[in-house]
């Protein structure tokens, strides 16, 4: 018996599997064999990964024959891993149907099948995938086609939007705080203090409002219920109000000082503060500040004597919104949205209106530190509602190229709405989060307007309709449609430099969008992979559409530029910008290598006193240095005409010229000029009278000054001066070689150097210089 239980499953599974073969028929084998040829010479082998059944229609219908991928064995994510999944390159795929794998088609012909297992070694051509990483872009080849670019998740996280479109002002002339909302990365510590700046001063404008449309005759705040009111909210467990309780005027005149402090900073009024210099506020009185504001806007406490302060409170605010776009959807709650980095479907997803729990949210979870991926963003409190119900926009988008930017914009959207009724005073999800992964969670509430559908969802077409009703149909073709237009391009040319270019790759994107009141669109966030799930009549109807657009745009366009696009239409292409053409093999970079210097080479010192050459001409003595030239013209000219022309090439001549040592108490140093050689000295030598054998009575003694003397600094011990001297008698050219010595107490040094004919040729110029004289 028990070896009849093992072997009887076994038969059965063999017998079930023997049964179930289909028998191959040879024309339809032909046939595909046929078709499998046509389309490999043709390079038309797709690959599907994800419930996609129109695209795989779509490239069949275009002659392509489908690979099929390989299913992974890896076991479904729990729950809790499906929250938590988030991606490096932040693919925030909103797809519902993430787990249907979509292998298995509603085709009964068996033709494709046959034709799949014909190609199962071929290359594919074309990739169409759910995640980003199902495919390497970095191993495909150029021909091979993929619907994804690497490095997109700079611009389809939330943070990585946050931090990219805070560099728009270094590509377009615009402010992004005209179309997304304000946000801060929690895990930095800049952006911390950022955010705790912003909240602060947003509830000081908020206060403010409170004041001029509570008691300046707008009830704006009764209308949209965003003050706390416990009978038109109809609340189960309403806080305890004090009726006698009232809050200080100084609140009201805190929060005019915090924002003219605030005006005067972006007019750089406050550059001398330094950080030593004490805040308006200190931390305390911030906490007592908040805990007023909270208990007037949320508890309903009044404030005493603010009715003075309307017009102070108007004329400030209206400074405010001239520098603060965001005025107008800020309203009176100051509620933040907390985001996680890189998730989507609304996962995660929560809204705070006060500073202290969303500090305590951040501190306690150590994992927002350490990668900064999630982010808090200012929440629109005073959108534009259709029948007191909040709604926002999925709009479609194409990349084909990324250089040059190619941008294709969809001219059909759809609206998502809410469940429950709008109020600011719930922060649940159901009243203020729209996506259809969490609203169908949600019944519709019995107080939503019935004129509203069931599913949650319009088209635009529904939505003009509804404007054009309220006399606003220009609006959307006038507003709505170039605000998205214009937020998608600005958005994408801020991360183009991060995206890695592919040419045959494409991506299609959705974004969501939020219409303020004067229809002015405001972008949330761009989703990769946007979801493709017949949830609802208007997705089964659009969704399929835009996929057909899509193969026609990035297929058949490629073939002819004429073709029809569908709904795409092409709202940006980048000026090509010409690259200069690399001529050569390798970058090359030429040059010479530095030599160390050498050390500098001090000549030898040759010091004249020459006599006159003449009774009728008196000459100025000389400072000669061989190889020591001036190298100015007008220098040379005056000793050329200041000695004469000599006809004797061979001459020696010496002369002794002896300097004494002389200390004195403020030394000076005496420059040579830049040709000579210094010799250092510590104190300053004064010349003695130097005896000649052959003295002229007839010609007056010179006398030399200060300046004339040489520099010597270390202690030197004599020096020996050539001096030439023509000879009177002598016509020929002849010289005299007369040489005087003189004993001294001090050490000498002899310098001596004898000019040749050669050296003579040389020589450029003689500088002549009187020789030192003791008085």
């Amino acid at each position: 018996m028990h070896q009849h239980m093992q072997v009887q499953p076994l038969e059965g599974r063999a017998r079930c599997n023997y049964v179930n073969l289909r028998m191959i028929n040879g024309d339809r084998l032909k046939t595909a064999k046929t078709l499998v040829d046509k389309a490999i010479k043709e390079k038309k082998v797709f690959s599907v990964l994800g419930p996609y059944p129109v695209i795989r229609a779509g490239l069949r219908a275009r002659g392509w024959v489908e690979r099929r991928l390989p299913r992974h064995s890896v076991p479904q994510p729990r729950r809790h891993d499906l929250e938590t999944e988030a991606t490096d390159e932040g693919d925030s795929s909103d797809d519902d149907d993430l787990g249907e794998e979509g292998e298995r088609d509603d085709e009964v012909d068996d033709l494709y099948d046959l034709m799949t297992r014909l190609v199962r070694n071929e290359t594919p051509y074309f990739y169409w995938t759910t995640k980003r990483d199902s495919i390497d872009c970095r191993s495909l080849r150029k021909d091979q086609m993929t619907n994804h670019y690497a490095k997109a998740g700079s611009f389809t996280t939330k943070v990585g939007l946050c931090m990219n479109l805070r560099n728009l002002q270094w590509f377009d002339a615009a402010d992004p705080d005209t179309f997304f909302p304000r946000c801060y990365r929690l895990g930095a510590e800049n952006d911390k203090h950022a955010f705790i700046e912003d909240f602060r001063r947003t509830a000081c404008t908020s206060l403010l409002l409170y004041v001029l449309e509570k008691y300046g005759g707008d009830s704006e705040w009764e209308r949209t219920g965003e003050v706390y009111d416990a009978k038109s909210h109809g609340l189960s467990k309403p806080r305890k109000q004090h009726a006698n309780q009232r809050v200080g005027i100084s609140i009201i005149d805190n929060a005019l000082h915090i924002c003219q402090e605030y005006l005067n900073s972006l007019e750089h009024c406050d550059i001398d503060i330094t950080l030593e210099t004490i805040p308006t506020l200190s931390e305390q009185q911030w906490k007592v500040f908040l805990r007023n504001y909270y208990s007037v806007i949320h508890e309903g406490l009044t404030i005493e004597g603010c009715e003075a302060y309307v017009e102070r409170c108007k004329c400030m605010l209206e400074q405010m919104s001239r520098v603060c776009p965001q005025m107008e959807t800020d309203g009176l709650c100051n509620i933040w949205i907390i985001k996680p980095g890189a998730k989507s479907r609304g996962r995660g997803i929560m809204c705070m209106n006060r500073l202290d729990e969303i500090l305590s949210l951040v501190n306690a979870d150590h994992g927002i530190m350490k990668d900064s991926k999630w982010v808090v963003q200012k929440y629109l409190e005073r959108p534009l509602l259709v029948h007191d119900t909040k709604f926002d926009v999925r709009q479609w988008f194409l990349v084909t190229d990324w250089n040059p930017l190619t941008v294709w914009f969809y001219r059909e959207c759809y609206l998502r709405f809410s469940t429950q009724p709008y109020s600011t005073h719930t922060l649940d999800s159901s009243v203020h989060l729209c996506n259809n992964s969490i609203q169908k969670h949600f019944q519709p509430s019995p107080d939503r307007n019935s004129c509203l559908p069931a599913e949650c969802m319009w088209s635009c077409s529904q939505f003009r309709s509804w404007l054009a009703a309220s006399g606003q149909d220009d609006l959307w073709e006038g507003v709505v449609v170039p605000g998205m237009q214009k937020a998608v391009i600005q958005t994408l040319l801020t991360a183009q430099d991060s995206v890695e270019p592919r040419k045959a790759s494409f991506e299609l994107y959705g974004a969501d969008f939020m219409l303020g009141r004067d229809l002015r669109p405001w972008l949330l966030e761009i989703n990769a992979s946007p979801t493709m799930a017949p949830s609802t009549g208007v997705t089964a109807r659009l969704c399929p559409a835009v996929q057909e657009d899509t193969l026609r745009v990035v297929l058949d366009r490629r073939c002819d530029r004429n073709t029809h696009t569908g709904g795409f239409q092409l709202i940006y292409k980048q000026a090509a910008v010409e690259v200069p053409q690399y001529l050569g093999v390798n970058l090359l970079v030429e040059g010479t290598s530095i030599r160390r210097p050498r050390a500098p080479f001090y000549k030898p010192l040759i010091q004249s006193h020459p006599d006159p050459l003449s009774k009728s001409s008196s000459h100025k003595s000389s400072l000669i240095s061989s190889h020591c030239i001036s190298g100015k013209e007008n220098q040379s000219e005056e000793v050329k005409k200041a000695w004469p022309t000599l006809s004797s090439r061979e001459f020696t001549l010496e002369k002794s010229l002896i300097f004494q040592p002389k200390l004195r108490k403020c030394p000076q140093r005496l420059n040579l000029p830049s040709t000579c050689c210094v010799l250092p000295s510590p104190a300053e030598l004064h010349p003695q009278k130097l005896s000649h054998t052959h003295a002229q009575p007839d010609h007056p003694p010179t006398h030399r000054t200060r300046s004339n003397l040489p520099s010597l600094y270390r202690p030197t011990l004599s020096l020996d001066v050539i001096n030439l001297r023509p000879r009177q008698t002598l016509t020929s050219g002849c010289y005299k070689h007369e040489t005087h010595t003189v004993n001294t107490s001090y050490p000498v040094l002899r310098m001596q150097k004898y000019l040749s004919l050669n050296h003579r040729l040389t020589m450029d110029t003689f500088t002549e210089r009187e020789g030192p004289k003791s008085s």
